[in-house]
């Protein structure tokens, strides 16, 4: 599926683009807040940020978007009332973390626990877990054109959404998308905080 926007072209991609998603994501949030405190170690920040989103696209109701000429990604999940946000990857469940993530595991246990804790059980909705766009490239539209794609398809379909801005930049593009903040942020240790936010369908 693609749709054409002001700013780019948006498509759902396949398995076959998996990688190159896995490439956007990995440069989008090389210098991310939270990233950064997810994964301190720069040298191997892009190596764990792959495994951290390699079980994600492999989800089967995963929904993953390429924006422009491969500058921006997105994945978005449709969640059941009280389906879990996140399942750990296969090979490394809640005791294997630590042999993948190094000292990052217990950083990434923390946050998820905490992040699940304020998933909202309002009934069906749309999940965005990750959206990015490479550096050079970002304020350019492209997240918006991005946000508005599977958003009017929500929209149509009655269909509210839930989010976690993980920078104030993002909390301000999510806002002017519809989205309200869902309670206080969440910060786990020294985490940077993250805004919980939801988006009632447009009718």
């Amino acid at each position: 599926m693609t749709a054409d926007t002001p700013y780019a072209s948006v498509r759902q991609v396949d398995d076959a683009d998996q990688q190159t998603v896995l490439d956007i994501l990995t440069e989008a949030f090389m210098n991310d807040p939270v990233a950064c405190w997810l994964f301190p170690e720069v040298g191997e920040r892009g190596r764990l940020q792959s495994h951290f989103y390699r079980p994600l696209l492999a989800r089967p109701a995963a929904e993953t978007y390429l924006v422009g000429r491969h500058e921006g990604a997105s994945v978005w999940l449709t969640l059941a009332a009280g389906q879990a946000p996140h399942e750990e990857h296969p090979d490394a469940p809640e005791a294997g973390l630590n042999s993948v993530f190094g000292e990052s595991g217990a950083r990434l246990r923390a946050l998820g626990q905490a992040l699940a804790q304020r998933h909202p059980d309002r009934g069906p909705h749309l999940y965005l877990p990750c959206m990015g766009v490479v550096g050079g490239r970002q304020g350019a539209g492209l997240g918006s054109a991005m946000l508005r794609h599977r958003l009017a398809r929500a929209d149509a379909d009655g269909l509210a959404a839930y989010l976690e801005a993980g920078s104030p930049r993002s909390r301000a593009l999510y806002l002017r998308h519809g989205f309200e903040d869902l309670g206080e942020p969440v910060r786990v240790a020294d985490s940077p905080l993250l805004w919980p936010m939801w988006r009632q369908p447009r009718r």
